[in-house]
């Protein structure tokens, strides 16, 4: 009985740690806004479809202007988000760490990235790809429905943002151009 006990513990510690990375990553979908209305059931659907990848500093994850396919979440390390990437007017729009989430437009439509995403230091991420989550929509529709609900409040909160940033960069114009001296 004795001999069978290293078998068995090796076995058994192969089904669990399995088990604990499968709960981790549901946890950490449970914290992304995006998911956090969803039940532990619509959770682990989510959890079968997320492609885990490993990425080395300073790997690409994707490039301004190429296709979009899926959403990324950082579930170690850190991505940097920038515009012009590799040129001389290159400027990071964003950095995200664990937890955080980026190119979830693509969900909605296939158009082109707009910005390049770059691992900085090794850098784990969980992928959801735009066909697989759609295939889970056309079997839970009710599932659909929640998460494409949570995505629009997600990239409405962005937009105001957006538009706050860029009225107060107008503002920030027009203070330049009246303390300029010359005025009419």
């Amino acid at each position: 009985m004795s001999a069978m006990n290293p078998i068995h513990s090796l076995w058994g510690n192969f089904f669990k740690d399995r088990c604990r990375e499968n709960e981790a990553t549901m946890t950490l979908l449970g914290q992304v806004p995006l998911f956090a209305g969803l039940r532990k059931s619509e959770l682990r659907d989510l959890e079968r479809l997320v492609h885990r990848r490993l990425y080395r500093d300073g790997e690409v994850v994707f490039w301004e202007g190429e296709p979009g396919v899926g959403m990324y979440i950082v579930q170690r390390g850190e991505v940097g988000v920038y515009k012009e990437y590799g040129k001389r007017g290159q400027k990071e729009l964003a950095r995200l760490e664990a937890g955080d989430f980026f190119g979830e437009m693509a969900l909605l439509e296939g158009d082109c990235r707009s910005a390049t995403a770059v691992a900085s230091g090794e850098t784990c991420l969980f992928g959801l790809i735009h066909p697989d989550l759609f295939h889970l929509f056309r079997r839970r529709p009710h599932l659909g429905v929640k998460l494409l609900s949570a995505l629009g409040d997600v990239l409405a909160r962005r937009l105001r943002r957006t538009d706050q940033e860029l009225q107060r960069l107008s503002q920030d114009s027009l203070v330049v151009e009246t303390d300029g001296g010359c005025q009419p």
